[in-house]
């Protein structure tokens, strides 16, 4: 069997079984949807429902992505972190659109959110920071995220000194730790049923708050 044949044969979803979602019903902004079905991916067991794909671009457009975990969602967006001088903060200082993709694959379930990120005052980023277990407290002190590695004892050199370092001092903070909120334009929820088309429900950001509407399958 080829690859291209294995791929085919394999379920897009688990099913029967999958949660019934009438747009009717939907709340009148997508936070509280969304908080809604992240709180059933939750209690379903779900492995890492906080999960989503960061998608950013540069200035000159070139686009890429990562996994991150989500740290909260509030009035001013969908909240995450990361250090102001790797990657993605480079590209959100460069260009600030971006696009978080949270897929539940056991609820026949995703959500895309775009807009534009922005990293909020000292304070916020600091006590992200602190929130953090030591080892990510130490690994976020490290500080040289997607840079050339020499060697795997390199980094183990440089993350033991770091441990060290947060664990003598429980206050110490990276100075390049942001927090981020993505403030959405638009909010899509894709939901897959045991038999039949998908439903694609769009809220859309306006001078009075939100629209919603079906998208085409």
């Amino acid at each position: 069997m080829t690859l291209r044949e294995r791929l085919r044969a394999l379920p897009a979803f688990a099913r029967p079984g999958l949660p019934a979602f009438d747009p009717d019903t939907a709340p009148g902004t997508p936070h509280e949807l969304f908080e809604h079905w992240l709180g059933q991916a939750i209690d379903a067991g779900l492995l890492a429902p906080h999960a989503a794909t960061l998608s950013t671009a540069d200035a000159a457009g070139h686009v890429t992505a990562r996994t991150l975990v989500l740290k909260d969602v509030t009035a001013d967006g969908w909240w995450f972190a990361s250090q102001s001088t790797g990657p993605k903060g480079r590209d959100l200082a460069a260009n600030p659109h971006a696009a978080l993709t949270f897929f539940w694959p056991e609820l026949g379930r995703q959500v895309k959110v775009t807009g534009s990120a922005a990293p909020a005052g000292p304070d916020v980023s600091r006590a992200d920071f602190l929130a953090r277990p030591d080892a990510s407290r130490a690994a976020g002190l490290v500080n040289r995220q997607s840079e050339p590695l020499g060697s795997r004892d390199e980094y183990v050199r440089a993350f033991t000194e770091a441990l060290e370092a947060v664990t003598a001092d429980p206050g110490l903070v990276a100075e390049s730790w942001a927090a981020y909120a993505l403030a959405p334009t638009s909010v899509e929820f894709w939901q897959a049923p045991d038999e039949g088309p998908h439903t694609r429900l769009l809220y859309r950001a306006d001078a009075g708050g939100w629209t919603r509407g079906l998208l085409w399958p």
